[in-house]
C-alpha cells in the first residue's frame, strides 16, 4: 500500500458542490474519501453515487447500530450506491455484525469499538465497567467473530487489537494541540502508523486548508516520519 492510501479525507462540509470539488482536487493525494453522518444527512445517498462515479473510493461512516434486519437492509443499500467500506457499532452485537456482514457483498464492514471521542470515564458512565482498553478489546474479538473486515479504534488500543488482524481506520489523528478538540483518545499520523493503523482518518486540517492538497501532502509526509506533517489537527 502506498503511503497516500492509508490516508483517508472526512467531506464533512455542507455544500453538495464543495464535496465534490475537494474529492476531485484530492484525488491521487488520498486512498479515500469519508462521507459521515453529517454529510450523508445533507446531501442523500446521491453525493455517494456521484462521488463513485468519478472513481473515488468512498468510506461510508455512518456508525449503523440498529435490529439486525435493518442494518442488513442499510447495509445492502450501501453496497448498491458502491460504498468501498461501512461502518456499524460493535456494541449492536454479533448478530448485527453478521447480518451486515452478509448483507454488504462488495462492501467492506468496519466496527466501531468505542468513539475517541470518549475517555475511560466517559467509557465506564455509559456502561463499560471494564475500562478502555478492555472494552476495545472485547468488543473487537466480538467484531472479529462476528466476520467484520476490520474495526475502528484509537491509536491507543491498536497493540491491544493487534492479534486479532484484519482492517484497522483510526481517527484522532493530531499533529498539533486544538482549541475545540472533542477527541479525547489522540496520536500523531506517524505514531498510529507505527503502531499498525491500516488507514487514518483526517478533516478539517485538510478540508480547511487554503491548499487543501498541499496540506494532504503534508500529513501523509508525517505519517511516514518524513515532515511532521505541519496541517493543523486531523479528526
Amino acid at each position: 500500500m502506498q503511503p497516500s492510501e492509508r490516508l483517508i479525507v472526512a467531506l464533512d462540509v455542507p455544500e453538495r458542490e464543495r464535496a465534490l470539488a475537494l474529492a476531485k482536487q484530492l484525488a491521487g493525494a488520498v486512498g479515500m474519501v469519508k462521507v459521515g453522518l453529517e454529510a450523508f444527512v445533507a446531501h442523500g445517498p446521491a453525493l455517494v453515487t456521484s462521488l463513485v462515479q468519478e472513481g473515488h473510493h468512498v468510506f461510508l461512516d455512518l456508525k449503523l447500530n440498529d435490529i439486525p434486519r435493518t442494518v442488513a437492509a442499510s447495509a445492502r443499500e450501501a453496497a448498491r450506491l458502491g460504498a468501498a467500506f461501512l461502518t456499524v457499532h460493535a456494541s449492536g452485537g454479533s448478530d448485527m455484525m453478521r447480518a451486515a456482514v452478509e448483507a454488504a457483498q462488495g462492501t467492506r464492514v468496519i466496527a466501531v469499538t468505542l468513539l475517541t471521542s470518549l475517555d475511560d470515564a466517559a467509557a465506564r458512565a455509559v456502561g463499560f465497567a471494564g475500562g478502555m482498553r478492555a472494552s476495545v478489546e472485547r468488543l473487537g474479538k466480538l467484531a472479529t467473530h462476528s466476520g467484520a473486515h476490520g474495526l475502528v479504534c484509537s491509536a491507543h488500543e491498536l497493540t491491544v487489537l493487534a492479534p486479532l488482524g484484519g482492517l484497522r481506520v483510526v481517527p484522532g489523528i493530531r499533529t498539533r494541540a486544538v482549541d475545540d478538540d472533542d477527541q479525547k483518545r489522540t496520536a500523531s499520523a506517524a505514531e498510529a502508523v507505527a503502531l499498525g493503523a491500516t488507514y487514518i482518518v483526517v478533516g478539517r486540517p485538510i478540508i480547511e486548508a487554503p491548499d487543501p492538497r498541499a496540506a494532504a501532502e503534508a500529513i501523509v509526509a508525517g505519517m511516514m516520519g518524513e515532515g511532521g506533517g505541519h496541517t493543523q489537527s486531523a479528526r
